[in-house]
């Protein structure tokens, strides 16, 4: 698709942006754009790359009252488990939602998962966050637990892991839920793969399994424009269809209130949206450090396009003007030189019809 239809699509189709992606051809798109991770072999088609995310930890939220508890915190609808009655038979479905303040800014990204359900045992629910926002995370659900029979808790039996398929032709994976297994395709976005939570060694569940690299998965999300952690969407700082949640399917805008939703559902009945973040390419002489988090992204002209949010090495993400991106773009360093700044729009964003 022409970068020019793709950049109509992320400047005049908000109005759209609540559509549902269609997964199979975001998966084509993706991996014939080389998705696959850095260092794996497309040709060989079957194996799968798994990294270990360390800094991603688990809370478990269970009881009679926790699915309209949390429906009342977060942007998205709950993931539905299936009835357990058998060892494979049943699932966990994931969704992407975010945790928003009362100004309807971003406060904690997550990954939720449905737990299968036993009997009469009542709902429960695995939330996937960053590692750092652990403790405030849990006393934000605090707060709004008031008499409500929900207990959460730290779940640190389960490791995440994430999966990145090295070519097109990668051995299907089959969801599945178990005591110490959990196996769902990334609810965000085909391009980011499957999810994987167990206690056991990730690649040895999966056809071809080996063991990734984490830079090259961190590499891999910033080339999709993917945010993840407080890094890419600072708590109370980021705004959530600023930060494209709606492409990534992490928002619903006929669910009941939530915290924050006044902004959000004004933002995305009006259909302005004028700043998003963007993947981006540096080139050119860059800091050992890095480019630091918040840095001005300048128009040839000097006048500001943007902020860099955070990268690693030369890709990352910039909150950028959507009018801008096809312009030239740098950032000025401490060394008073010049980065070159290339803004993408990403081949899975949903485009207007």
């Amino acid at each position: 698709m022409a970068a020019a239809a793709l950049l109509r699509g992320a400047v005049a189709g908000f109005g759209s942006a609540a559509r549902r992606w269609r997964p199979h051809a975001a998966s084509r798109r993706c991996v014939a754009h080389g998705s696959g991770p850095v260092g794996s072999d497309p040709a060989d088609g079957a194996a799968w790359t798994c990294f270990l995310l360390a800094d991603r930890v688990l809370v478990r939220v269970r009881g009679p009252d926790a699915a309209p508890f949390l429906l009342g915190l977060l942007t998205n609808e709950l993931p539905r488990p299936g009835p357990a009655d058998g060892a494979t038979s049943s699932f966990a479905r994931a969704a992407y939602a975010h945790f928003l303040n009362v100004q309807g800014r971003t406060l904690y990204d997550v990954i939720l998962y449905g737990l299968p359900q036993h009997n009469e045992e009542a709902p429960g629910f695995l939330l996937e966050c960053d590692g750092s926002v652990l403790e405030p995370l849990q006393k934000h659900l605090a707060v709004y637990r008031i008499r409500r029979k929900v207990t959460v808790e730290p779940h640190p039996n389960l490791r995440v892991w994430a999966l990145l398929p090295g070519g097109p032709q990668a051995a299907p994976l089959q969801e599945r839920a178990e005591a110490t297994v959990i196996l769902t395709p990334d609810p965000r976005t085909a391009c980011m793969g499957w999810r994987l939570l167990t206690q056991g060694d990730g690649p040895a569940l999966v056809p071809k399994g080996q063991l990734g690299d984490l830079r090259d998965y961190h590499r891999h999300r910033y080339q999709q424009g993917i945010p993840e952690g407080v890094h890419d969407l600072p708590t109370g700082v980021a705004l959530p269809l600023e930060s494209n949640l709606a492409f990534m399917n992490g928002v619903s805008f006929t669910k009941g209130c939530y915290i924050g939703q006044e902004l959000t559902a004004r933002t995305h009945h009006t259909g302005v949206i004028r700043k998003r973040l963007f993947p981006v390419r540096l080139a050119g002489p860059l800091p050992a450090q890095g480019i630091r988090p918040g840095t001005l992204v300048l128009t040839a002209t000097g006048q500001a396009a943007g902020k860099f949010r955070a990268g690693q090495g030369d890709v990352g993400l910039a909150l950028l003007r959507s009018e801008t991106i096809k312009s030239p773009l740098h950032i000025r360093t401490s060394e008073s030189q010049q980065v070159v700044v290339m803004a993408s729009v990403p081949d899975w964003w949903p485009t207007a019809k």
